[in-house]
């Protein structure tokens, strides 16, 4: 199903849209097809290395033959408070098989602006949201950016290597993913509230606590699939190669390029 991914030069440019990759097909001419997986990647804001985890999962969709065609948005500079441009467009959605937030902007709250990003999610396009993502727009008091994620959080514990305890084995996102697993050094989110449209698909225990909190999941959020971790603050988790996997199988989940796409079982 999967043609051979061929990634251009990265370049990373704060307030401008870049398409990062294109489809190479074997003569070597550059061509675009229904095969390709169109990912618009949103990064931006507060306490982390976008650009090396932009890099990161690039390479790690090319080394797993994912064929793929990005596009990077990268606007609001790096402090908790921001509204992106892009998002005002209500088609800023369209044309994408999938769309990756990894963006950390905590203390944005304007209600509009919100339901202008999870608007076209909870019409169908479908998601993957990472770590910080989960912080950002922690000062609304709507729930929409809530319920999209299918995960409330507010605060995380200290960094570790944490064991991860996969509760869902037969789900095709993480089939193969190594018993006992332990993590590079990362944050524990403290998850207060799942969502009733959630599936939790694998946990990490608290080691203040000893509560078990998920740390990788889908959500139904209208007509669209989403996948979710708490996992990827730090660039080590980047490097990992157990994390790099799971998070380019949920990303083809999301797109519905794994089977069992249509279904949050």
């Amino acid at each position: 199903m999967f043609l051979r991914f061929s990634a251009v030069p990265f370049l990373l440019c704060l307030a401008v849209i870049l398409p990062l990759a294109k489809v190479v097909g074997e003569d070597g001419a550059s061509k675009a097809d229904d095969a390709s997986v169109k990912i618009l990647l949103i990064t931006s804001g507060c306490c982390h290395d976008y650009d090396f985890q932009t890099k990161a999962m690039q390479l790690a969709m090319e080394k797993h033959g994912v064929d793929a065609v990005w596009t990077v948005v990268n606007e609001g500079g790096t402090g908790t408070k921001a509204q992106i441009e892009f998002y005002k467009n209500p088609k800023w959605a369209e044309g994408f098989d999938v769309v990756i937030h990894n963006e950390c902007f905590a203390n944005t709250s304007d209600a509009d602006y919100i339901r202008g990003v999870t608007a076209p999610h909870y019409a169908g396009t479908n998601a993957v949201v990472i770590h910080c993502a989960m912080h950002t727009y922690r000062a609304a008091e709507i729930d929409d950016w809530r319920k999209f994620l299918g995960v409330t959080s507010r605060r995380h514990e200290h960094q570790s290597n944490y064991k991860v305890d996969v509760t869902k084995k037969n789900h095709p996102i993480m089939q193969g993913f190594p018993d006992g697993h332990i993590t590079a050094k990362d944050e524990l989110y403290v998850i207060e509230k799942v969502w009733p449209e959630t599936t939790v698909l694998a946990t990490s225990k608290s080691e203040k606590t000893d509560k078990d909190h998920p740390v990788f999941w889908i959500n139904k959020f209208g007509k669209a699939r989403v996948f979710g971790t708490t996992y990827g603050h730090s660039n080590g988790t980047f490097e990992d190669d157990v994390f790099l996997k799971t998070l380019t199988r949920g990303t083809l989940w999301a797109a519905g390029r794994l089977p069992a796409a249509k279904s949050t079982e």
